[in-house]
């Protein structure tokens, strides 16, 4: 019943259905791989954001190799800013606002220097393209308290004077003339003494992973739902098929059955009108009506 499958027709169906449903699949995988990078992302958020800070000396390492798993670890460390190589980074937003964040050079007791991130600073008004004020950071010794980012990459596109595209830890070495750190950057959680006027402090990063396991399922569902698709319209086709093949031509029909049907129940012959008889009078001629029809 359902060899018609093999023809070229259903296969060609059969191939453009695996194909989609292929499809269906990667991007259900696509989905599950960006939950378990949010998810990762997540596990470091919720072990090391909140965390005690760590002295310096013993999380020195992360900034030359950055650990992943070490991000949003606070870090306490003593120094000074180097407040005449001060950037700002450009093109930042933060809640839907367009904006700059401020980096600083903080150098250590031992010669070794980390860029901190200081905060965010909206779009000024006086002047196109840079912020109105940057606040200054603390003059002399500075305890700060940072969690370790990873350097971001090179952006193909420049930045006006005193100012970086992005914050590429290489890029800003060469603009301040001696070594960074360049495994990883501080973004500020404190500073003390702090300054009457700081830049905003980034947000605690969210710790929702999104509708990506359900975005995976529906795909998933999809690739299921077109070969149920196929396999009901394989059984339509099949019964449409038996439908033709069981159906009667004409000349399988019997006569004879209604030759049968008829002389078992002939129809009623009608009553013929009596026949007037000569001499027969009006009343003589109804009587024999009314006889003739039983009454």
């Amino acid at each position: 019943m359902y060899r018609f499958l093999l023809s070229s027709r259903w296969l060609g169906w059969f191939v453009l259905v695996c194909v989609l449903a292929a499809a269906c699949a990667g991007l259900g995988m696509w989905q599950m791989d960006r939950r378990d990078a949010i998810r990762e992302d997540i596990g470091n958020v919720v072990n090391n954001y909140d965390a005690a800070p760590v002295a310096f000396d013993d999380a020195a390492d992360l900034f030359t190799n950055y650990d992943p798993a070490m991000e949003w670890l606070p870090v306490e460390m003593t120094g000074e800013y180097d407040t005449g190589n001060q950037r700002i980074v450009r093109n930042r937003p933060l809640s839907g606002r367009a904006g700059y964040e401020v980096v600083v050079p903080l150098k250590l007791a031992d010669g070794t220097a980390v860029v901190i991130n200081r905060g965010w600073l909206p779009i000024g008004n006086d002047e196109a393209g840079r912020p109105d004020t940057v606040p200054a950071a603390p003059s002399g010794e500075v305890t700060v308290v940072a969690r370790i980012k990873p350097p971001e990459p090179t952006l193909q596109r420049g930045a006006p004077e005193g100012q970086l595209a992005s914050i590429d830890l290489a890029a800003y070495q060469n603009d301040v003339g001696y070594e960074l750190e360049q495994g990883a950057y501080g973004l500020m959680a404190s500073e003390s003494p702090q300054p009457d006027v700081v830049p905003e402090a980034a947000p605690k990063p969210s710790v929702d992973e999104g509708l990506h396991l359900s975005y995976a399922l529906q795909w998933f569902a999809f690739g299921v739902m077109l070969f149920v698709g196929l396999g009901y319209a394989a059984w339509q086709e099949a019964q449409n098929r038996r439908d033709e093949e069981e159906g009667y031509d004409d000349d399988d029909y019997d006569d004879d059955d209604d030759d049968e049907t008829y002389a078992a129940h002939p129809a009623p012959s009608p009553r013929r009108r009596p026949r007037r008889q000569r001499g027969s009078t009006q009343e003589d001629e109804e009587d024999a009506l009314l006889d003739a029809q039983g009454f």
